[in-house]
């Protein structure tokens, strides 16, 4: 099976030693319209998480409060632009409904809700090389989400990067680019959970164990293959 190819850049994990992060990687995937099980259970996530958080501010939520003292950290101001996590609580809060796409990222929000954090799923055929979470050099170039734009991060955005300078996520954890979205195209994906707060690594454990159960039971063709790893980011340094 492929090797799951990204990094942390250095420099990003001493600026940021309580980085902790855990991963599913899957090959024969079979991306599709989320069944009836899988659409009844992202909804009752939904209901759920309005009953347990959404009385909630952010600054409540020990996740969510520390991915906005890092966005803060790395200059971006965290209530322009907000973590992932955070914006689909508030998407959900204000709609009181976050729409079904697909088998895969449902999964992707239903975990980024159950435990209130951000989770990137990207189409893992779509990059070229490592991929590399750090900060931009001021030449990598990003598609925009739902437009045919191109833009280029500031020097020092953190940002997920390929080897071709292909961003994949701007913001750390702020938007995903619109080349790497999973579509019913993609067999080999990888979801990645992340968190900055003081009981992340735990809570990214079960999160990454959850969905990996999650895509066996939803997403997994009869061949399909999986891996799943979870660490403290500052152990990648060591």
């Amino acid at each position: 099976m492929r090797p799951v190819l990204f990094r942390y850049d250095r420099k990003l994990i001493e600026d940021f030693p309580q980085t902790a992060f855990g991963f599913v990687y899957g090959e024969g995937l079979q991306v599709a319209r989320s069944d009836e099980r899988l659409r009844r259970e992202f909804t009752e996530e939904q209901q759920t998480t309005l009953e347990r958080v959404g009385h909630l501010s952010p600054a409540d939520i020990p996740s969510l409060a520390a991915w906005r003292r890092t966005f803060s950290a790395f200059g971006v101001s965290p209530t322009k632009y907000r973590s992932a996590a955070e914006a689909l609580l508030r998407r959900l809060r204000t709609t009181g409904e976050i729409p079904s796409i697909n088998n895969l990222v449902d999964i992707g929000n239903l975990i980024s809700l159950r435990y209130s954090l951000p989770v990137l799923v990207y189409d893992e055929a779509t990059t070229q090389g490592m991929v590399r979470i750090g900060y931009s050099r001021g030449t990598e170039v990003y598609r925009e989400l739902h437009r045919d734009t191109h833009v280029t991060p500031a020097k020092g955005e953190v940002i997920f990067c390929d080897e071709a300078d292909q961003v994949i996520a701007r913001r750390w954890c702020w938007r995903q680019s619109s080349y790497s979205a999973v579509t019913e195209e993609t067999r080999r994906a990888l979801l990645l959970v992340e968190a900055q707060h003081e009981t992340g690594l735990a809570d990214v454990r079960k999160a990454t164990l959850d969905a990996r159960t999650l895509i066996a039971n939803y997403a997994a063709g009869e061949e399909a293959k999986l891996v799943d790893g979870f660490d403290a980011a500052a152990n990648l340094a060591r």
